[in-house]
């Protein structure tokens, strides 16, 4: 079965980290572009942080920049999403897909080869 399985959200602190996992069960990471995405209550879901199937190119959301960082390992066919000095802001369902041939940025921003969605996992950043 073709599963993209997210892990690792909780309750953190303001200015608390979280590491979130993507893991692929079904079918190997390696060819995709793997990229983040959350949705706070009530608004739309934005791409935060994408990453090519290589791993030599990611690209940031700003509102992320600086904090969080997007990383692959494509033997254990994970790709993490290190979260640091998160705010009340970053509160949110996040959720991994994987997409095609199209620039990561333009996956993170426009949802561009978005193929295949995960569940989601939910991080609440509240003291």
């Amino acid at each position: 079965q073709v599963q993209l399985v997210e892990s690792g959200g909780g309750l953190a602190q303001p200015g608390g980290s979280l590491r979130l996992s993507c893991a692929a069960s079904g079918f190997t990471l390696d060819p995709y572009s793997v990229g983040w995405f959350r949705q706070a209550p009530g608004k739309e879901r934005e791409g935060v942080s994408c990453i090519s199937a290589t791993g030599d190119t990611t690209y940031h959301a700003d509102s992320v920049k600086g904090r969080f960082i997007v990383s692959r390992d494509n033997a254990k066919n994970t790709v993490n999403l290190q979260m640091n000095s998160l705010k009340p802001e970053d509160t949110a369902v996040y959720y991994c897909a994987i997409g095609g041939a199209h620039p990561v940025q333009d996956m993170c921003l426009w949802g561009a080869g978005v193929a295949y969605w995960g569940k989601g996992t939910l991080v609440t950043v509240s003291s």
